[in-house]
């Protein structure tokens, strides 16, 4: 109704409309081209994978085959454990990430705000950073039992750091001439936040999201050792007790799809906020240099 409104309110020749109609179908089927694109490293992959165990080059009780892989992940579909497992693992990095989130945000602004602050707590935090992921299990085992609590404990860990480095540098790196500015125009400390500080650093918090978000999926398989039953974690030690190696290729293959998945959404939603920037997109083919 609105496209009629238009053509009523303002005549618009012909050509013009058809060229329009004719340019959305174009469009549309463009994007989806560009999607595609990312799926051509990962079916050749899979195609090389697939034919070089055929042939055998690839022994089967070592590196099974894409098919035998697709095969054992439907067994356990049908058997209702596969997406069982997802939802557990899925559940503990989104817990995992909103705690991690949370205080690395508050930690971050304060670091970054603060001179004080930050000659206090970023040291300290600098060091933990260096602390592998696998030497805060027993600890959290000592600590909070071997239930849900360490599991969520240790993967907001992860998370926590990449988030608080890029907020806490983002806000370091403002713009100290836009504060000026803003003191001038005697904008007050909620406006001078609204309208200055936050902008400059959403695109480096950001940045800090989705690497956090990574790093959740990654210390949720050193979460999974502490003595869990279910999860994505769980299904590789079982495969590999058991000596299903398709078990465990198929457990790192659904890492990757959610990890992909999240990252996706968390991109998607964060987008709107960053709407106003007029980003460097790559050369496209015929420019040349400046």
């Amino acid at each position: 109704m609105a496209l009629v409104d238009l053509i009523r309110r303002r005549p618009v020749e012909a050509a013009t409309l058809e060229g329009v109609a004719a340019s959305l179908p174009k469009g549309a089927t463009a994007g989806l081209l560009k999607r595609g694109k990312g799926l051509v490293v990962p079916l050749l992959l899979l195609l090389a994978w697939e034919v070089l165990s055929r042939l055998g080059v690839f022994a089967a009780h070592l590196v099974p085959s894409p098919t035998a892989v697709v095969e054992e992940l439907h067994y356990l579909w049908q058997r209702g454990e596969l997406l069982n497992h997802l939802w557990v693992t899925s559940l503990r990095v989104a817990w995992g990430f909103g705690v991690g989130v949370l205080a690395a945000t508050i930690l971050g602004a304060l670091a970054g705000a603060s001179s004080l602050a930050r000659e206090l707590l970023d040291p300290t935090i600098q060091g933990l950073k260096a602390v592998p992921s696998l030497a805060w299990v027993p600890l959290f085992i000592l600590w909070f039992g071997i239930f849900e609590t360490p599991k969520v404990t240790l993967i907001a860990v992860g998370v926590f750091f990449p988030v608080y480095l890029n907020l806490m540098s983002a806000i370091q790196d403002s713009d100290r001439k836009l504060v000026e500015v803003g003191r001038i125009y005697r904008l007050s400390r909620f406006q001078q936040l609204r309208y200055i500080l936050v902008p400059s650093t959403l695109p480096s918090y950001v940045v800090g999201l989705r690497s956090g978000l990574a790093l959740g999926w990654m210390f949720v398989i050193a979460a999974e050792l502490m003595g869990t039953s279910e999860g994505l974690g769980f299904l590789m030690i079982d495969g590999q007790m058991t000596g299903h190696p398709s078990i465990i290729v198929g457990s790192l293959l659904l890492f990757a799809f959610a990890g992909k998945a999240t990252d996706g959404l968390l991109a998607m939603l964060t987008r709107p906020l960053l709407a106003w920037q007029d980003s460097f997109s790559g050369m496209n083919k015929g420019q040349g240099n400046a």
